[in-house]
């Protein structure tokens, strides 16, 4: 009975220590996995491209930088996420982390219910904390902003732009590719060769002809942000909960409403619910985290 004993405690200690170093792996990656969403949103080439606007106010704010949130987070099948209106509603619901759920499976209430029971875990996401970005001018690229306000499409602009910046008596060369800037109203013009930007950068402006008239457009350098120093730090979600172990026994929409049902009553420990979201067995689910 001892030698079971001391046998059963060294397996324990194996799976502690192989649970702590999978905890630790999984913290590696999501590190990981946001410094490459962070480089591809600093990146103009990337899905995402970053705007800097205005004037600082002092010169103690001239080297801040204000990042807005948005995080990406995998949810696993058989799991769904759960936002109280009140925050101290999902700490007692992470406190108790067992719940046995009831879900009502017909119309005889005796025969046809069965309890289902689910872990409530915290929602920790990872944040920047410290961000150093290094800054480069691109050699092929031009900023290209204070563009008039036309009544054609946007496709018909770049095309204009295009057809201007491509010849060589206009001071450009072979256009290799043209985008407005997100949310904006400003393009980026990229030539297939170097040393045609530069000229264009320094003459400031030109004027180009749309349709009946000419316009005056600025030309300013393109700078391309890459992350040089990235730090995180462990953030979790007040108001947030994580169920887990969900099992797939209703439909979707009869587990998710007996998921709020049960976390919705004061008797139980709940409160009311700001929302919620399922992801069934077999399936995937992102979520996505703003600033609140």
């Amino acid at each position: 009975s001892q030698e079971l004993c001391s046998a059963l405690e060294k397996d324990h200690a194996k799976l502690q220590s192989a649970k702590e170093a999978a905890e630790q792996r999984i913290q590696e990656l999501k590190k990981e996995e946001l410094h490459r969403a962070l480089e591809q949103q600093l990146s103009l080439n990337g899905e995402k491209k970053m705007i800097f606007k205005g004037l600082p106010a002092n010169k103690e704010d001239m080297n801040k930088l204000m990042l807005t949130p948005l995080i990406h987070f995998p949810l696993p099948g058989g799991s769904a996420l759960i936002t109280f209106e009140d925050a101290e509603v999902a700490q007692r619901i992470i406190k108790k982390r067992e719940h046995m759920v009831e879900l009502s499976c017909g119309q005889l209430e005796e025969l046809d219910q069965c309890r289902v029971k689910v872990q409530a875990v915290p929602m920790d996401i990872l944040l920047p904390s410290a961000l150093e970005i290094r800054l480069t001018q691109s050699k092929r690229s031009i900023l290209v902003s204070d563009l008039p306000s036309l009544d054609i499409p946007k496709e018909a602009l770049l095309d204009k732009l295009e057809l201007f910046f491509s010849k060589t008596k206009n001071g450009g060369s072979e256009v290799e590719s043209r985008n407005f800037l997100e949310d904006s109203q400003q393009v980026v013009l990229t030539f297939t060769r170097d040393g045609v930007a530069e000229p264009l950068i320094e003459r400031g402006h030109t004027e180009v002809p749309i349709g009946k008239g000419k316009y005056k457009i600025k030309i300013s350098p393109c700078m391309c942000g890459d992350i040089s120093n990235l730090q995180l730090q462990a953030s979790r979600c007040p108001r947030t909960v994580l169920l887990l172990g969900i099992p797939d026994v209703l439909s979707v929409e009869s587990t998710r409403d007996a998921l709020e049902i049960h976390f919705q009553k004061g008797s139980r420990g709940g409160g009311e619910v700001d929302a919620l979201a399922y992801v069934p067995v077999g399936q995937t689910g992102v979520a996505v985290f703003v600033e609140d």
